[in-house]
């Protein structure tokens, strides 16, 4: 008899300290065995240190799957990794820890941004729904009044009926998003800048011409030099009186200090996942204003939802075992346009 050949790709898995365990599974780990030689219980949190088991499990790893925290792959850490292929990364941004380096070494990358993309798109919906029927003030209301009231004098101009929908940005996210406003009776407007074509039923406008129209605004672009501040004081003023202002993408993207007087004086109303910076200062008008829903980034992955990017990530290994394409793939020429 010939002896059996293992044709199962190395892998090593390196993250931050605690993250393997809220990702992987038990099932995940036998998963991982059965598709590559791995160790799924050797984790490296820190691929610069002199951990003797990771450095030996590094130096023969043909796949790294990474998630938070994992170690930015310099030169010199791919100096240590000679027979490295590929980056499988179980969560959204590459842009952490894939380095120049490891475009010129012609490493393959992959990342479970997709699977990401769904629990965002899914907050965004139910804030776009709440925000339409003013669920978070009428809440307030309610329980300030504790009595009848009149609340359909009250709500006049409440409603998601044919209300104006404005999406700045075609991301993975963005688009989504616009997947499941679909069944719903919106008016859809988007700006994307690289976008030519709108998806169906949706209407590409400019920038300010989507703020002013728009009675909802949500914020799906990436973080890049171009994008900072893209929401800003010309923006913010361009909105009507009580539009709701959305942002699960980064703080950055919204000018903070432009945005604070709209909402101190009542005219605008925010939910946002994320801030600049990402905690408020204590003193932040954020944390008290009652037209306000300030929630602490947890629009993407947490909890079971972490269990889809491992999925995606394992599906990615197992596609480069047998050889195939990554259905997932990041390439340098992305990272310009993507998060």
């Amino acid at each position: 008899m010939h002896p059996t050949t293992d044709n199962r790709p190395t892998l090593l898995l390196a993250m931050g300290p605690g993250v393997d365990g809220r990702l992987l599974t038990d099932d995940h780990r036998g998963r991982l065995t059965r598709i590559a030689r791995t160790d799924p219980h050797l984790v490296a949190h820190d691929l610069t240190a002199p951990d003797p088991r990771a450095a030996a499990a590094l130096a023969e790893a043909e796949i790294l799957l990474t998630c938070w925290g994992a170690t930015p792959l310099t030169a010199e850490v791919l100096d240590r990794a000679p027979r490295l292929r590929a980056v499988v990364h179980a969560a959204g941004s590459v842009k952490h820890h894939v380095t120049d380096a490891c475009w010129e070494r012609g490493l393959r990358v992959t990342s479970a941004a997709a699977a990401n993309a769904l629990p965002v798109a899914e907050y965004t919906l139910a804030a776009i729904l709440f925000a339409g029927k003013r669920v978070l003030r009428s809440a307030q209301r309610y329980a300030e009044l504790r009595t009848d009231h009149a609340w359909l004098a009250e709500s006049a101009t409440w409603g998601n009926h044919r209300r104006t929908i404005g999406i700045v940005g075609a991301s993975r996210i963005g688009r989504r998003v616009l997947e499941l406003l679909r069944p719903f009776d919106f008016e859809v407007l988007l700006y994307d800048p690289y976008v030519t074509t709108p998806p169906p039923g949706t209407e590409l406008v400019g920038l300010d011409e989507l703020c002013a129209r728009s009675t909802i605004v949500s914020v799906h672009a990436p973080q890049l030099p171009s994008t900072h501040g893209m929401i800003g004081a010309a923006q913010l003023a361009a909105m009507p009186t009580g539009t709701t202002l959305i942002n699960t993408a980064r703080g950055s993207l919204v000018d903070e200090r432009a945005l604070l007087p709209h909402l101190v004086s009542g005219r605008l109303h925010a939910i946002l996942d994320v801030t600049d910076p990402e905690l408020p200062p204590p003193d932040s008008p954020l944390w008290t204003l009652p037209n306000v829903l300030l929630t602490p980034h947890v629009a993407g992955s947490l909890g079971n939802e972490l269990h889809r990017m491992a999925d995606q990530a394992l599906e990615e290994v197992a596609r480069y075992g047998r050889g195939e394409p990554f259905a997932e793939e990041v390439r340098v020429s992305d990272l310009q346009r993507s998060a």
